[in-house]
């Protein structure tokens, strides 16, 4: 199997069924209801939701007073068990948990994840 992955076998399978399925679709042989199939003549209004910027401003003072007023180095001491949990086969949770209580703000906590795990990026192979 790892001879499979470095070769993209698994991805390149996913890819072309995925492109066999949406055909399918397309050609009507597969039925999706809704979309090829008893699907409305006119798309219902979806209501968007919009943020004021004075409310993402408040927001954004709200972060930078939170951050200001916490225990910095519980935070970052809490940050850092994040990053090692995430590198190591450790339960995530208890990291997770003890990085909230320090007041890490989400962005913060996902920044160390990212650190260890990376970002998902999609794989072409040729």
């Amino acid at each position: 199997m790892v001879r499979a992955i470095e070769k993209g076998y698994p991805q390149r399978e996913i890819q072309e069924a995925a492109y066999r399925h949406q055909r399918e679709v397309e050609s009507g042989e597969r039925v999706v209801v809704g979309v090829n199939r008893y699907a409305q003549s006119e798309q219902p209004s979806i209501p968007l939701l919009r943020i004021e910027p004075r409310l993402e401003a408040a927001q954004a003072e709200r972060v930078r007073k939170l951050r200001a007023d916490r225990d910095g180095s519980r935070a970052s001491r809490a940050l850092d068990g994040v990053e090692r949990a995430a590198g190591s086969q450790d339960n995530l949770l208890p990291a997770i948990l003890e990085a909230v209580e320090s007041y890490a703000t989400v962005g913060e906590i996902s920044d160390r994840l990212r650190r260890v795990f990376g970002e998902h990026r999609e794989t072409v192979f040729l």
